[in-house]
Order: structure tokens, then C-alpha cells, then sequence
């Protein structure tokens, strides 16, 4: 007997897939059925974390159960056991998405991978010093999660290893990026500093967990539930960056409410379907005030009276952001 059902993935391991009725967090397996393709999509991985899918499961009778289970789409429940140790679900579709997270799956590469999908906000998790800050980097992503109104927040890990050491550029980084909108929070799971109200800003939402390596994603999320034991790495002293430790995307149930997905590290961030001429659109300091340029519209580059560069030459607009903002229009399709 065929049966449907809905659910949301929580991990995915090359081909395989683990599901669960959210917001229960009872785990079984899946695989992918036939081959499923998203319309207008060219990204590598049509089924990504967080997306909510149909599946469906050849039950016998003895497989159903009359509580806990899975639940079906007509009211039904199927044995955990039967899912884990006979017969896996299969995916059969994907719901369209409120919003997703994508990038350039390589680099100089024209393909695509969509990081997450359905997320209720972002934390993007850096660090001023080990590893060093590259604000390009952060502002692909921020640009990418103002394409999908994904509100966002930054999140500075490791504050005791540099707050003395490099307070002038800890104050710079919170002037350039709370004066462009987003707000900035301190925290350390080394220490605790900050993990509270993290805590509390992640409870009763999907939030995804972003960063480039070494800046602590796995360390944080640990700090936030020591229940869970998402693998922590090492920074490398030869190049003092992080070396990849999650290997996979995968979404953590917080015991305080709330749910995390964790991703690798990442070396870069492309933009994808993006226009050169819509990119100052997603950047809030500059939106703000081109209304005012004396053209329109202004790429904010070379026209004369373009407000966007006198807020530049005030300081108004950060000089790093509009540099950011340059260098994506230079990219070509490519990225560094």
C-alpha cells in the first residue's frame, strides 16, 4: 500500500536524506525517487535543508502503529522501525519555498547550491582576528539574504581573544555594519559572554548558521545546547583559517526551542541571478539614500550628483561597503 506524507529535511549526505514531521524530532530516513528538477533552478542539489517535501512509502499492514510513528497524509501513522530498518521513504517533490539561501557551488564555477531553504533569519557568524575578517566575503552574504528577505544578524565570536587587542577595529566593524542596518552581537562560547541572548533570539524559529571556517559555528552551537556535539575543528596555523569540520548540511532541534542548520565552512560566496544593476538595492545604507542622486537610474559609479558617492566621501556610507559594492559589479559571472 502506497502511502504520502509531508516533512521537512533535516540532513542530507550525498544521495540520502533524513526527514522529520517538524516540529517533532523524530528522525527516519529517505532517498530521492526519479529525478526531481525545480523550475528555472540551476542549482546542483534540488533538495536542500529545510525544505519541506512530499514523500511517500509502500506500507504493509502490520507496519502501522497507533501512536508516535509518522504521520500521513490521511491520518495515518507508520512505525518508525519499519521506515529505519525495511523501507526508507522516498522523495517525491518539493513545496515551493518561502526563501532560500544560494551560492556559486565553486569557484569561477557557473553552477549553484542552495545553502538552506525556508529559514526564518540568519546568523552570520565571524570574527574580527583568527581567522581574519574578509568583509567582502560577509557582504556577498548579506547581499544574498536581503535578496531573499531573510533578515539577518551578525555575530562576532570569540570577543575575549581580541576585544582588547583589537578594540579599534571591533568598534569600526560595529559603525560600519550597524550604521548600514544590521545589528551586530558579541558573544564567546568560550566564556558564555553572549550565549543567552542568542539563545533567545534562536527559540521558536529556523535559523541558519553561517560563516567561514574557523570562526566557531560548531563551538557556538554547543555552547547554546551542550545536548548536541556538532563536530568542532582546529584553526590552522599555516594558513589561519579554519579547517572544514561540518562536512554536511544539517539542521539541530535546540532544547530551549528552535531549530539551527549548520554548513560547512564556506571558502567563498558567488552571487547568483543577480543583476549588476540591482545590486546597490541590497545594500540599506545605499537604498536608502539614491532616492537623491541626481539620475536614475545610477550605478553609483561614475554619474555626477550620485548621492551614494557624496554619503561615501562624508563617511556616511562606509568606504569597505562601497568597496564591496564595486567589486560585485566587476565580477563578470566570477567571483574571488
Amino acid at each position: 500500500m502506497i502511502i504520502n506524507g509531508q516533512a521537512t529535511v533535516v540532513k542530507h549526505t550525498g544521495s540520502h536524506y533524513l526527514l522529520a514531521q517538524l516540529p517533532g524530532w523524530d528522525l527516519f530516513p529517505a532517498v530521492l525517487r526519479g529525478k526531481i528538477r525545480l523550475k528555472g533552478s540551476t542549482a546542483t542539489n534540488p533538495v536542500a535543508v529545510g525544505d519541506h517535501v512530499t514523500f511517500s512509502v509502500d506500507v504493509p499492514e502490520d507496519a502501522f502503529v497507533q501512536e508516535g510513528g509518522v504521520l500521513t497524509d490521511d491520518g495515518r501513522r507508520v512505525s518508525m522501525e519499519y521506515l529505519i530498518l525495511e523501507n526508507p521513504a522516498a522523495i517525491t517533490a518539493v513545496q515551493p519555498r518561502k526563501n532560500y539561501i544560494i551560492r556559486k557551488s565553486t569557484n569561477l564555477s557557473r553552477q549553484s547550491h542552495i545553502i538552506a531553504a525556508n529559514l526564518d533569519r540568519a546568523f552570520i557568524i565571524a570574527t574580527i582576528d583568527y581567522p581574519e575578517i574578509k568583509l567582502p566575503f560577509l557582504d556577498r552574504i548579506l547581499v544574498t539574504c536581503e535578496v531573499y528577505n531573510i533578515p539577518v544578524t551578525i555575530v562576532l565570536n570569540k570577543v575575549d581573544l581580541y576585544r582588547e587587542s583589537h578594540a579599534e577595529m571591533l568598534e569600526a566593524f560595529h559603525e560600519i555594519y550597524e550604521g548600514a542596518g544590521y545589528p551586530v552581537m558579541e558573544v564567546s562560547a568560550l566564556t558564555g559572554e553572549g550565549v543567552d541572548a542568542l539563545r533567545e533570539a534562536c527559540s521558536g524559529h529556523v535559523s541558519l548558521f553561517s560563516g567561514v571556517s574557523g570562526v566557531g559555528k560548531s563551538s557556538l552551537i554547543k555552547a547554546l545546547d551542550p545536548s548536541l556535539d556538532p563536530r568542532v575543528g582546529e584553526i590552522s596555523d599555516v594558513h589561519l583559517q579554519g579547517k572544514h569540520t561540518t562536512t554536511f548540511y544539517e539542521m539541530y532541534a535546540l532544547s530551549s526551542g528552535g531549530f539551527i542548520v549548520d554548513t560547512p565552512g564556506l571558502r567563498g560566496f558567488g552571487l547568483v541571478d543577480l543583476k549588476k544593476e540591482e545590486i546597490a538595492l541590497y545594500f540599506p545604507e545605499m537604498l536608502r539614500v539614491s532616492e537623491n542622486c541626481r539620475f536614475a537610474p545610477c550605478t553609483h559609479t561614475h554619474e555626477p550628483g550620485c548621492a551614494v558617492k557624496e554619503a561615501v566621501e562624508t563617511g556616511e556610507i562606509s568606504y569597505d561597503r562601497y568597496s564591496s559594492y564595486l567589486g560585485m559589479l566587476d565580477e563578470e559571472g566570477k567571483y574571488r
